[in-house]
């Protein structure tokens, strides 16, 4: 008998698991299938050689081109290398972060190693209330222009890092890429405990929302909405919290509340009816104006949200929502015109500015991999008309180019730690 109870009790905990596990996850993403689509195949029926070529094409104009009109990638002594601003002349920890994120999905060791020790050289503060945060705004001679983090930054490079350790291993001293991915994100839930912090520097994730703030920044001054009050929509990255959850030393379980809370933000944070995310947003997902305004619109940052939202959805299938959504902004943009919408809107569809730009090109295409109507097959198609973007623009315009190449050809993937 006692056997029988035994039996009994094992059932109830496998049906127990599995019920809980539906809760979460909806269906198989590339995470359980290690399955990545190549858009560019299934849905145009370009032959994988001409993607891969397409691919390393675009790498050698945007990291080995010509330094005035196609290169953002500049090598410095000793063993350094930085992502440019051209516009801008100066160095953002989110190029930084996303150059090291090619590089890993590229197998670009070297190219890798040297973002990253230029990052950490002059981009990580070494001591005082910001140690282990990175200034987001630098000159390229490494001087901290901005002191300040943009959070984005902190989560590319510690997915990067993680990334690194799976695909090549941990070295010594700053190259133990684990260690050092680990570091920051300690910093990032634990930093307003550190001893030294003098109360102006604040956790990067909101403890009661567990949702990225748009900086952790505490300002001396009176301001009505200090940086650590709202967030970035583009900032939410639940597919790479998911990962954190199981990878990371500790707080496993805040990083998979995290990647929960994320999901259902950006569910607020969205028009219902175009599929537009603001730029920036309070925690109930409600857009809010700051820094002079226009931060309550569709502009430059909201742009990667598609991106966000589909990557998510590719890798976990964790909600249905997905496909709602990037169905909804791929209409809301063919109806504007698929050779001739804006880069910049309000919420409820009124165009800003009719600047047809091949960075939410890129990120429209990205869409593509969680929707499910016959226009995606337009939008990707767009994608891999365009040229390489080049001119002063290239830097954030072909970025967004680079990753939406590789995500869009199933080549931006998921590298697992050894067991």
């Amino acid at each position: 008998m006692s056997y029988f109870f035994f039996f009994i009790i094992l059932m109830l905990m496998h049906n127990t698991f599995h019920i809980t596990r539906r809760k979460t996850r909806d269906g198989r993403g590339s995470f359980d299938t290690g399955k990545y689509r190549n858009l560019f195949h299934d849905l145009l029926a370009v032959p994988d050689d001409l993607v891969h070529r397409k691919i390393a094409d675009a790498w050698n104009r945007l990291f080995y081109g010509n330094e005035r009109t196609e290169r953002f990638y500049f090598q410095a002594a000793p063993d350094t290398a930085y992502i440019k601003d051209i516009y801008h002349n100066d160095v953002r920890s989110e190029g930084m972060s996303y150059g090291l994120m090619i590089a890993v999905q590229l197998d670009k060791k070297d190219e890798f190693d040297r973002l990253w020790k230029w990052t950490k050289d002059y981009m990580q503060h070494k001591d005082g209330p910001r140690k282990n945060y990175f200034a987001w705004q630098c000159k390229t001679n490494g001087t901290i222009i901005d002191p300040n983090s943009a959070s984005d930054g902190e989560e590319w490079i510690v997915m990067a890092l993680f990334f690194a350790s799976a695909r090549w291993g941990n070295g010594s001293g700053i190259f133990d890429y684990a260690s050092e991915a680990q570091t920051v994100l300690d910093t990032m839930l634990h930093k307003k405990d550190e001893h030294g912090n003098d109360g102006t520097i604040t956790n990067m994730f909101h403890e009661l929302h567990h949702q990225i703030v748009f900086s952790p920044f505490h300002p001396e001054i009176n301001e009505d909405k200090p940086p650590y009050t709202f967030t970035d929509p583009s900032y939410h990255l639940p597919h790479f919290y998911e990962l954190w959850a199981r990878w990371a030393e500790r707080d496993n379980g805040f990083w998979f509340e995290a990647a929960k809370a994320g999901r259902k933000f950006l569910k607020k944070a969205v028009h219902p009816v175009t599929g537009l995310a603001p730029d920036y947003a309070l925690f109930d997902g409600t857009p809010t104006n700051h820094f002079g305004g226009g931060q309550a619109d569709f502009r430059y940052d909201a742009w990667r949200v598609a991106m966000n939202v589909a990557l998510d959805y590719a890798w976990f299938e964790a909600d249905r929502w997905a496909i709602i959504q990037s169905n909804r902004l791929l209409d809301f943009f063919f109806n504007e015109g698929l050779d001739t919408y804006g880069d910049q809107y309000t919420l409820d569809g009124k165009c800003l500015c009719d600047n047809h730009n091949s960075g939410l090109i890129a990120m429209n295409a990205v869409a593509a991999l969680a929707a499910t109507n016959e226009k995606r097959k337009g939008f990707v198609k767009k994608l891999w008309c365009l040229p390489v973007p080049s001119g002063d623009a290239r830097y954030y315009e072909g970025l967004c180019y680079m990753l939406g190449l590789l995500m869009v050809s199933g080549t931006f993937r998921i590298y697992h730690p050894a067991p």
